[in-house]
């Protein structure tokens, strides 16, 4: 790309590049000013990489772009999907592929952005023929986490799977289900078939930059004010129009999203807005823990200090290392 300094290296030109990061580490303004600064070599879209941004009418717990952000610059893969469906990251896998391959032909550079790793993960290193799920043995699972309670659970997946349940909250009862319950039906830990050899694999360069903060109270305090803002954005009425559809329940992918959970769940039980609010950020921080551990899994990531003064400058270097 002239200009940029991009086409100076005889190496690969890369497919795509990957901003990744925690929850609140500021990737979408970084992807903003990512792409103006592209505009010279011919611009750039986004794909989005969030397992949540895919869902319609959840807009305010998302943390979704404004339509003003979302009309400055192409996006894909957001508001695809009706809440009542899920996506996985096998899906995602398949539509980014055909994005990245569209938005090249057209010149310009796809720009992956988000912070669900398992998706980023499908995407660069496939993923294996995982065993379909077992109705049966999930609800063996599922009655004896009604007799020992979920985090009991969690702590069996540690004995059998790690590195699964390091990056799961003791909670979190459907990834700690369905991890248990690939290892009841195969023998095998869900962390086996992720390493395993996988085929068919788009040959893909495509660097990785990764916000991360130097200081986790920087992130915590970012994502409670960020919360904050959404309760007073009408958070709580959103998840209440939810509800009223009456064909959504909190079993669901899309209501188990960060925040949707506990705001459905202090509906039902009764809980302050304060309550719904600490108990959020609580989940959401949990969250941004996850997300950091398995991006320090990724030694080919480049890191930039989200909380440095200079991010944006630091990315754009990164970016013009990185030949077109």
């Amino acid at each position: 790309m002239r200009g940029s300094g991009l086409s100076t290296s005889k190496q690969r030109p890369v497919d795509a590049i990957a901003l990744v990061g925690p929850t609140a580490s500021g990737k979408t303004a970084v992807a903003l000013a990512l792409t103006q600064a592209l505009q010279p070599q011919g611009g750039a879209e986004i794909i989005s990489v969030d397992s949540a941004l895919v869902y319609r009418g959840m807009d305010i717990g998302t943390a979704k772009p404004s339509r003003e952000e979302l009309a400055a610059v192409p996006h894909h893969l957001i508001d695809t999907l009706d809440p009542l469906h899920s996506y996985s990251a096998a899906e995602f896998a398949k539509d980014a592929t055909r994005l990245i391959r569209d938005i090249r032909a057209r010149g310009k550079t796809p720009l992956l952005v988000g912070g669900t790793m398992l998706y980023l993960k499908a995407l660069l290193e496939g993923l294996n023929d995982i065993p379909a799920a077992d109705p049966q043995v999930r609800a063996q699972i599922h009655q004896q986490a009604e007799q020992l309670g979920w985090p009991a659970l969690h702590a069996q997946l540690a004995q059998v799977d790690p590195q699964t349940a390091a990056r799961l909250a003791p909670g979190d009862s459907q990834r700690i289900g369905r991890a248990l319950e690939v290892w009841t039906a195969t023998g095998q830990s869900l962390t086996s078939f992720h390493q395993s050899t996988k085929a068919n694999v788009p040959d893909w360069h495509i660097p990785v930059i990764s916000l991360e903060p130097l200081d986790r109270a920087w992130l915590h305090q970012r994502i409670a004010l960020r919360f904050e803002h959404m309760m007073a954005a009408g958070f709580m009425d959103e998840v209440r129009q939810l509800k009223a559809r009456g064909d959504l329940h909190p079993d669901l992918p899309s209501m188990r999203c960060v925040g949707y959970r506990q705001a459905w769940e202090g509906l039902d039980a009764g809980w302050t807005e304060a309550e719904i609010l600490a108990r959020s950020i609580f989940a959401t921080r949990q969250l941004a823990k996850r997300q950091i551990t398995w991006l320090r899994s990724m030694p080919q990531r480049r890191v930039v200090q989200a909380d440095a003064p200079d991010a944006l400058a630091q990315v754009l270097r990164r970016v013009e290392t990185a030949p077109s």
